[in-house]
């Protein structure tokens, strides 16, 4: 008999992780991690934020703080939303979370019983699957199609009796790159609102749109049950893991700020004053745009590669916005068997397998563009070619 729990010994170690580890060597050019370009983090002036919390708040910035969130923040946040999306929030309906990886942790711990079912995207985030897997849960995958889930089999699992939520990256998906079109999000919302099951939208990429136009969220205000998350890591910084939960559901947001009190007590407040003063006192739109210019110049460098020197039997998408690139190798080839013939040429991907809950050997893999110089990435690509024609 194992020592250990059923749930630990059913969830397998993060698969990008033990990927990224392979890639440590510096002659490996790595399309693997979903890494946000180091140029785009304001250092100077997060450096002059910190000071400021520090000479302006002294010792409370090193003290313990309240579950819910630094105020501040969740009413810069509040406002951020209410001006550019018409959301009418208030900072009651905010919670801040150790990056959106605990906000997934915490609703799991909210909603699911083992056995309880969730609908996912198919691909869909591994880092989800692999939260709610700890939960013992069953997954009901929906088929991602270019404009978003196929209708059909959304509207099959939310008649589900077990089925407690869908978890969603409607902009800029990850590992695809696709976004929900307009259409298919008012459908969506309406199959919710039939069905009364909570849509948790994870929007890490949404101001990473380099082209198109924004598109409202699917349940925002419309869902009685609608969970938004979001996050700074892909805008500020990863490193302080600050992310961010809003929901108008009051019994939730209840649930969720005593699963957060036993789990740690609150997010890193000193993290959240500099962030506080960082917003306050720099243009951040500005900021923001600088890197949506940067990943539009990657990601054309990439797709512009790919078009000349990939075979024409391969397929990929074309995002607007975002991180990645999702490739569609021909049927009855294995993306795993690719990696290894691609590690020989020196250059990494992530395999389509972990994006899965119930498939192997898939012919899909991921591509990120944004932690790549553009005479990087044509060399990776170029490297990525070879392997697929002497595959």
């Amino acid at each position: 008999m194992s020592s250990y729990s059923d749930r630990i010994l059913a969830t397998k170690a993060s698969f990008i992780r033990e990927i990224l580890k392979v890639t440590q060597d510096p002659s490996v050019i790595s399309f693997a991690g979903g890494l946000p370009n180091p140029i785009s983090f304001p250092q100077e002036a997060l450096k002059q934020s910190t000071v400021n919390v520090i000479d302006k708040f002294g010792d409370k910035v090193f003290q313990y703080s309240t579950t819910e969130g630094y105020l501040p923040l969740r009413e810069q946040i509040a406002e951020r939303y209410n001006k550019n999306q018409g959301l009418h929030l208030e900072p009651k309906n905010i919670l801040i979370t150790t990056g959106s990886q605990q906000a997934l942790d915490l609703l799991a711990k909210v909603y699911l019983n083992k056995g309880d079912k969730v609908v996912v995207e198919e691909p869909g985030y591994l880092g989800a699957i692999q939260t709610f897997t700890m939960f013992e849960v069953s997954f009901l995958p929906v088929t991602l199609e270019d404009d978003g889930l196929n209708l059909e089999e959304l509207e099959r699992a939310l008649q589900d009796p077990k089925m407690k939520f869908a978890y969603t990256v409607p902009n800029f998906q990850n590992p695809t790159g696709l976004t929900y079109g307009a259409e298919k999000r008012k459908k969506i919302a309406e199959l919710f609102a039939k069905y009364n099951k909570t849509l948790i939208e994870d929007d890490p990429y949404g101001d990473l749109r380099f082209k198109g136009e924004f598109l409202p969220y699917m349940g925002a205000e419309k869902l009685e049950s609608s969970v938004l998350l979001g996050s700074f890591s892909k805008t500020v910084t990863p490193g302080m893991r600050t992310g961010y939960l809003i929901t108008k559901n009051d019994e939730l947001m209840h649930h969720l700020v005593t699963a957060k009190q036993s789990s740690d007590l609150h997010t890193n407040i000193f993290c959240q004053y500099i962030l506080a003063d960082y917003f306050a006192n720099n243009d951040f739109a500005s900021h923001v745009s600088k890197i949506r210019a940067l990943y539009k110049e990657q990601s054309e460098t990439m797709l512009s590669a790919m078009k000349e020197y990939f075979p024409s039997d391969v397929k990929f998408t074309q995002p607007e916005g975002g991180m990645f690139i999702w490739v569609t190798l021909p049927k009855g080839k294995s993306a795993l068997d690719l990696f290894n013939k691609c590690m020989a040429q020196k250059v990494a991907f992530v395999p389509g397998d972990p994006f899965y809950t119930n498939k192997t050997n898939v012919n899909t893999l991921r591509l990120n563009y944004t932690n790549s110089s553009k005479e990087v990435i044509v060399d990776g690509i170029k490297r990525l070619a070879q392997a697929l024609k002497e595959d």
